[in-house]
């Protein structure tokens, strides 16, 4: 249990001091060095716990970001979850907006779609034990990826517009896409007075 607990706590300094060095440096300029002098650890400490920089920020953005909203969607409250990951997101703004900005293999658009995706179709594979699926394309996996897309598309526009928009306010923006399909949006948006 001690070791556990040492592990968490070399994890939690290693993502912090990435977390500061990545707001004063590009991610692709931050050497495994500078995370473990930051870190008060030794450089084969890093590899003990993590690949390389990339698989800390997706620890990162599972442990700080995702892990807290779990029992909330166990429980049904989307609503809440979201307004918790935006929250978080907000809390460390200048973060989330240099993380951002990492694109490529390891791009950071990748690492969230992939942690939403993950979430998401465990949380359905849970729910959909027991039923037979209407449609053969319609597994978890499946329909997983595509609202972990549209949640990251989401995500992304907003921290990459400067995160305008309220915690309070992009959840509701998201609850009504998300509750409504695109003819229903198009018959709301009808209904809107022109400009």
């Amino acid at each position: 249990m001690r070791q556990q607990s040492e592990d968490k706590t070399t994890d939690q300094k290693l993502a912090d001091s990435f977390k500061r060095l990545a707001c004063q440096h590009p991610i692709d300029k931050i050497t495994i060095q500078m995370i473990t002098d930051g870190a008060g650890v030794i450089r084969p400490t890093f590899y003990n716990h993590f690949q390389d920089k990339y698989n800390l920020l997706e620890w990162i953005l599972v442990h700080d970001i995702l892990v807290p909203v779990q029992p909330m969607l166990a429980s049904g409250m989307m609503n809440e979850s979201l307004w918790l990951i935006f929250h978080n997101i907000l809390k460390e703004k200048e973060f989330y907006m240099h993380v951002a900005r990492l694109e490529g293999q390891n791009s950071f658009e990748s690492m969230v779609e992939k942690a939403i995706s993950l979430i998401l179709s465990g949380m359905l594979e849970d729910q959909m034990k027991g039923y037979k699926l209407k449609n053969r394309w319609l597994t978890p996996e499946h329909i997983s990826v595509y609202y972990a897309k549209s949640m990251t598309y989401v995500l992304l526009s907003w921290i990459r517009s400067g995160m305008e928009l309220t915690p309070e306010e992009l959840t509701d923006v998201y609850g009504f896409i998300i509750s409504r399909s695109l003819m229903d949006l198009m018959r709301d948006l009808e209904q809107f007075e022109p400009k």
